[in-house]
Formats: C-alpha cells, structure tokens, sequence
C-alpha cells in the first residue's frame, strides 16, 4: 500500500493487532499522519520493520512513484499538514514512549519547526553578511576576528552541510541518474524555503486547535506519473 510515501506492506497479524479498537481500525481517522502513527503503534505492540531496497525485472526500483505538489502553496500545505501530524499533534497523542534510541529518534522527527526557524535565521544571517560586505566597500567597519572555537564550529558545520549534499547527490544519481542527482543539490534551497513557510502555517494552525478550532486534514491532490510518457 502506498503508505508513508512509499510501498508498504503490513503483515495481516499485526493489522489485525491494530485493528483491535473498533473506533479506529488500523488507521486512525483522527490523526493528520496516521501513516506515521500506525508505524510507531507496530513498535509498541512489539513489531518490526525492515528497510527493503528492491528492484523489479525490468531494474525498476520497488516504490510508490508520485509528484511532489509542484506549486508552493500545495508543497507547503502538505508538508504543514506532515509537521503537526508528526512534530506537534504527534507529540500530544504518541508521547514520549521508548527507551534512549526510540526517544533519539522521535526527538529528530520533532525538530522540524525548531529547525526551520533555524533555517530562517541562517538565511537571514546570510542576507546581513552580504550587506556587511557590501558597506564595507564604501566605509570602513570594525574588524572582529572570530575566535578559535567559533572558527571551528563554522568549518565543521561547513563538512556536515557538505556531507549531506554529498549524499542527496550519490542516492538520488544512483536512483534516478546523473541528470536527478546534480538537481538534488540546488533544490535544497528550494526544500528549506517551503520548510519555512510550512513551520510558520503549522504553528498558527496547531495554536488554533489548542483554542478550540479542530485540526484539519488537509490533503492535497495527487498526480501520478503516466508511465508511458514521464520519465
């Protein structure tokens, strides 16, 4: 099933496990990412799950294949609908269950409006350096070197950046080719931007279920490609 953002299947006794309330069923109604939830659920209940890399006869990858909303303000409903389902509401209905490497684990996938407002204040440092820089053209500014530690951390932060553009290039290129891979790199910037936008409409939302105005699942339309004419 095309659960998560990719193929899924479930075996039928953990279904039924989850199926044991009759309100909800395996997937609860109630929740904006019930994909997400109903993974966590299988852990509690004592399940496992398996990371399966598969291929087909013709070399096609095993997957769901699905566009990503191509327009802002559908990309951003999306992903603020993924934010409060997993970094807020998910917070408030999941918990904190689990030992050190579970709690680790839900940790990173709650930081999403921490770092997005991270993000932000990134972009906004970089706009300030440029216009420092540009001042500095036509009047001098006071010269302040940074120290030893701060120098460090930049050029550290610097590899990890590096590091992971690295590694959106060499999967997305061994998946879907050369061409795919080098478009992975500038769409980071693309990515932080609907982060942004997507972090501040999940805040204000999940503020106005917290006043009383109910969550709602906003789904966007999906489009499939046509395997005779997409790539």
């Amino acid at each position: 099933v095309p659960s998560a953002g990719v193929a899924c299947a479930f075996e039928r006794d953990m279904l039924a496990a989850l199926a044991s309330d009759e309100a909800t069923g395996p997937f609860d109604p109630g929740s904006l990412t019930e994909d997400y939830e109903a993974g966590l659920r299988i852990r509690d209940l004592g399940g496992r799950s398996a990371f399966v890399r598969m291929r087909d006869a013709y070399g096609n990858i095993i997957a769901t294949r699905e566009f990503f909303p191509d327009s802002i303000d559908a990309a951003v409903r999306q992903k603020a609908r993924w934010t409060i389902g997993i970094a807020l509401a998910g917070w408030d209905r999941l918990g904190w269950r689990g030992g050190p490497a579970e709690f680790w684990m839900r940790l990173r996938d709650r930081r999403a409006v921490l770092a997005a407002l991270v993000l932000f204040a990134a972009y906004l440092t970089l706009v300030l350096l440029v216009a420092l820089v540009l001042l500095a053209l036509v009047m001098p500014l006071p010269d302040r070197p940074l120290t030893p530690l701060m120098t460090a951390l930049l050029w550290f932060n610097l590899f990890l950046m590096l590091w992971r553009m690295a590694m959106r290039f060499l999967f997305v290129a061994r998946a879907y080719g050369l061409r795919a891979g080098l478009g992975a790199v500038p769409r980071t910037l693309i990515a932080n931007y609907i982060g942004i936008l997507a972090a501040r409409r999940a805040i204000f939302l999940y503020l106005r279920s917290l006043a009383g105005q109910p969550l709602r699942w906003d789904k966007t339309q999906h489009r499939f490609p046509d395997l005779k004419t997409d790539p």
